[in-house]
């Protein structure tokens, strides 16, 4: 039941309690209980909004950075990944499977300032002996929601 009634919040962390009991055929009391349990151990990390920034006229750039460095002995990867969350321009760290070791998103208020996080933060963390960066120009789909792509041409015509 946990799992379902995090599914649900996890598309919509608005959604009632109430509705959620409705739907799954339970008590509004046993969802409360639950999600309160799982604010409280941690499952619940956070609750958060999609928002379309390209419609505030907010003019971040974010990139995507591949970095390859060197497992440290009893710690693995775990050391620089930690050190890297702590930058304010990094939002997520990833371990990877494949051509690089960590993938980093990062955002800044523009190109140069992903440049210089990458040469002067990223790469002089001892063990890197990689990047790569990749700059998003343009979303489509984030946290499971679907950005408005629709297309119209001069007749008025949608595609």
């Amino acid at each position: 039941m946990k799992e379902r009634i995090l599914a649900f919040l996890e598309k919509d962390a608005r959604i009632s309690h109430s509705d959620i009991a409705t739907m799954l055929g339970i008590t509004e009391k046993e969802v409360s209980d639950i999600v309160a349990e799982c604010e409280a151990d941690g499952t619940i990390m956070s609750y958060r909004t999609v928002i379309d920034w390209n419609k505030t006229g907010k003019t971040d750039v974010t990139a995507l950075i591949e970095l390859k460095t060197i497992p440290q002995r009893d710690k693995g990867f775990d050391s620089v990944a930690e050190r890297i969350c702590h930058f304010p321009e990094v939002k997520s760290v990833a371990l990877m499977s494949g051509g690089f070791d960590l993938a980093i998103t990062v955002e800044c208020a523009n190109m140069r300032d992903v440049a210089f996080f990458v040469a002067e933060k990223l790469a002089t963390i001892e063990g890197v002996t990689a990047t790569a960066t990749h700059f998003e120009l343009q979303k489509y789909k984030e946290n499971g929601v679907v950005y408005c792509t629709e297309k119209t041409d001069k007749r008025g015509n949608s595609w």
